[in-house]
């Protein structure tokens, strides 16, 4: 069995290397190569922590496995990250363990990965103000992947708590960008890709608020009766994601599914605009959502690139087991 450690990750897995491994297994998700299993997600009653586990496998590149782990909202507090994660990987012709991999950067990552991925392939290719929403752990990651896909001109800003902001104005000022802190209804009018990065419950982002052709990345916290924009903004927009079955469940689209004001069937995979099978962004008018509910099979990917980066590099640790 192979161990890649935490602290290795930083070394192998890059913000390029996540988006090709996440693009690469959207497009298999949607031509029915790769598949997710159910996710089994649940609050222990203790921490306040929601635990669980995400799993899949990927015919294409033969990746099967699981992610186990959660949320902790106090580990900030205690120096450690909120989000906490491991990958287990196994051998797909054989079912033998193959690697235990750290999973905490790699979650970061990969989620950033999937919103980017989204803008390269549903945002307006003339789209200069990026807005986001949240500032918390995950705001810089998501902040940095999606600069690379678009030349925006300035970034701006809304927090819960305003003190948080100097996280993203940090973050813009080392990708060369100005920052702005904004109200909601300055970033529904002004940015021309959103992205909502939260732990909400209740709708921040509201229909009223977004008045142009604008691309929003939901990529907050997915669980049952999460909610970071408005149900009717959700039936307003076309709407894409990673896996429908989670979206209706977990994700942002299960309030608008409850209401009526969406069907099932008016979801798309994200995938399918990869592969060419559906067109995407239609008008400079249009407002497109992702609704980015994290799939295992994401995290598969990821880490079955960081193994195959840390046995080339020789730094993998290989154990009887």
């Amino acid at each position: 069995m192979i161990i890649v450690p935490e602290k290795e990750i930083a070394n192998l897995m890059g913000r390029t290397q996540a988006f090709d491994a996440v693009e690469a297994v959207f497009a298999a998700m949607a031509s029915k190569d790769a598949y997710n299993f159910p996710v089994i997600r649940e609050a222990i009653g203790h921490a306040d922590a929601l635990y669980g586990f995400k799993s899949g496998f990927d015919r294409k590149s033969l990746a099967l496995g699981l992610k186990s782990g959660g949320y902790w909202p106090g580990n900030e507090a205690k120096g450690l990250t909120n989000h906490q994660s491991t990958v287990i990987l196994f051998d797909a012709d054989t079912g033998k363990v193959k690697a235990l991999v750290g999973g905490n950067l790699l979650t970061a990552l990969r989620t950033a990965a999937a919103s980017a991925v989204s803008i390269k392939h549903l945002a307006s290719k003339n789209a200069k103000t990026l807005g986001m929403i949240g500032a918390g752990h995950q705001s810089a990651f998501q902040m940095r992947a999606a600069v690379e896909q678009r030349n925006f001109e300035k970034v701006i800003g809304w927090n819960y708590h305003p003190e948080m902001l100097s996280r993203l104005a940090e973050t813009a000022s080392e990708l060369g960008l100005p920052f702005e802190q904004a109200t909601l209804e300055q970033i529904g009018a002004e940015a021309d890709v959103i992205i909502s990065i939260t732990s909400s419950h209740a709708p921040i982002l509201l229909d009223a608020h977004v008045t142009g052709g604008t691309h929003i990345a939901c990529m907050g916290t997915d669980t049952k009766g999460k909610q970071e924009v408005e149900a009717a903004l959700v039936a307003r927009a076309s709407v894409f994601t990673d896996e429908i079955a989670q979206s209706v469940s977990i994700g942002e689209c299960q309030h608008a599914i409850a209401d009526g004001s969406l069907k099932q069937s008016d979801i798309v995979e994200i995938g399918a605009v990869i592969n060419g099978d559906h067109a995407g962004r239609s008008s400079e008018d249009e407002v497109t959502l992702f609704d980015g509910t994290g799939v295992g099979l994401q995290d598969l990917a990821v880490a079955s690139s960081v193994v195959d980066l840390a046995i080339q590099k020789g730094i993998a640790i290989e154990v009887d087991f």
